[in-house]
């Protein structure tokens, strides 16, 4: 029983340890900076938040201002424009003003595409 469970253990690792150069050569070469790499990293994680991804997928078709988030999302304007800030800072989203409303929406065309490849993806 005892080799049985190992087996299972070890069925998404090599039996044997092999270094295919020629593919750690190939990932070095396509590897990011650093930099664009935390950036990335940032970006996923900002979006992996359940209230801000609510919130940028309501932007995704349409311009909204805070007070219509706050309604949309049940959280308070101020926990609303927290969440935007955040959003913001990262270039995911983008701020208009008209007299006294400010109105979001998505910063550019690759933040909706983003939100679809994922939706794609999990829809699948």
């Amino acid at each position: 029983m005892g080799t049985a469970k190992a087996r299972l253990i070890d069925e998404d690792g090599c039996q044997i340890r092999v270094v295919h150069m020629e593919q750690v050569k190939q990932a070095r070469r396509q590897a990011i900076s650093p930099r664009e790499l935390e950036r990335l990293s940032l970006t996923y994680r900002v979006l992996g938040d359940p209230n801000r991804l609510k919130i940028v997928m309501a932007l995704k078709d349409v311009e909204m201002c805070v007070c219509d988030l706050a309604a949309f999302t049940g959280l308070s304007d101020s926990a609303v424009s927290h969440q935007l800030r955040r959003l913001k800072d990262l270039f995911l989203v983008k701020s208009r003003r008209d007299g006294q409303i400010v109105y979001y929406s998505l910063d550019d065309a690759h933040v909706a595409e983003l939100l679809n490849v994922g939706l794609e993806h999990i829809r699948e």
